[in-house]
């Protein structure tokens, strides 16, 4: 049985206190595992405004209302309105997932600071940010965090260092097709990524004649076509949380159809702890569907290497 590895990001202070524990139900009912990354600090979502002259932005924007998902309130933080703090607000939710038995760990402390920052960010304004983070896993959980998933596949090479001084287990932070040990610019990094293989719903949806009614079967069917290997699936507690839950559903029996077993990223993770993990390096690219660039699992390492790439 073949393994599907469930990434859930919560990014907001809504996400977190509403949708986070819709999906803890729905996964429960299903017998599904899955692994919550959490924004633990200020919620400046109105912020991403800013990003409006970002090729690709409008045409995201409209295909998936964000208004519908997110809320006015929401998109007013940070601007209009004060950034609320998740990690002290929503508290309980985030232990309530723990508690239920699901692997929780960090996405960030600043979404929108993170996202829109880290990718030409200095060595001290990164670790500033995942060390505000860490602490703030600690005070809530009493614990260690053991993976990272980062805020809207957003890296840069000391970040990725400093996931091995922290001596995470692993990590979830670029898109790829498998597991993979990162390479930037020769610097060979010990914390494997498991990089997010399928595409998101809002990737999908406005696309191709794809709509909220047919796109669970189009994400099955890539799945169908990919029994042979494990797969990680990224999905956001404002979204399938929320307004895209009756899809999510859909995907959660169609996954079981398959015969899929639906894990967190540390089940997937110990699945392939005693095996030999290739060398990839770690760049930046763009997605269809997606607007920007983002990191990406590129070119294996050694031997192919071409001077063509965008790397950190």
């Amino acid at each position: 049985m073949q393994l599907l590895a469930l990434k859930i990001d919560a990014d907001t202070l809504r996400g977190t206190k509403e949708g986070v524990p819709r999906l803890v139900e729905i996964l429960k009912q299903y017998g599904a595992g899955a692994t919550f990354l959490f924004s633990l600090g200020p919620d400046h979502t109105g912020r991403a405004l800013k990003r409006v002259f970002r090729p690709g932005f409008l045409k995201k924007v409209s295909r998936t209302s964000v208004l519908e998902h997110y809320g006015l309130k929401t998109l007013l933080y940070g601007t209009l309105l004060p950034g609320p703090d998740i990690g002290r607000m929503a508290a309980k939710e985030m232990q309530d997932t723990a508690a239920a038995g699901f692997e929780v760990g960090i996405h960030c402390w600043d979404h929108i600071r993170w996202q829109d920052g880290v990718s030409k960010a200095n060595q001290e304004w990164t670790v500033s940010e995942m060390n505000q983070a860490k602490q703030r896993f600690q005070e809530v959980f009493g614990k260690q965090a053991r993976t990272h998933g980062a805020a809207g596949w957003q890296m840069n090479a000391q970040a990725l260092r400093h996931l091995d001084d922290l001596k995470m287990d692993f990590a979830s932070d670029c898109r790829g097709s498998h597991p993979f040990l990162p390479v930037v610019k020769g610097e060979l990094f010990t914390c494997p990524q498991f990089p997010t293989t399928l595409p998101t719903l809002d990737e999908l949806i406005g696309v191709n004649d794809i709509t909220t009614d047919n796109v669970a079967d189009h994400l099955l069917g890539l799945t169908r076509q990919k029994l042979n290997q494990s797969q990680v699936f990224t999905l956001h507690a404002e979204l399938e949380g929320l307004k895209f839950l009756p899809q999510f559903e859909a995907l959660l029996k169609g996954w079981i159809h398959q015969g899929w077993k639906l894990v967190s990223l540390g089940e997937l993770a110990e699945s392939v702890r005693d095996e030999q993990l290739p060398r990839h390096q770690f760049i930046q690219g763009s997605i269809a569907g997606r607007s920007g660039t983002l990191s990406l699992q590129g070119p294996e390492f050694p031997p192919k290497y071409s001077s063509s790439l965008l790397t950190f």
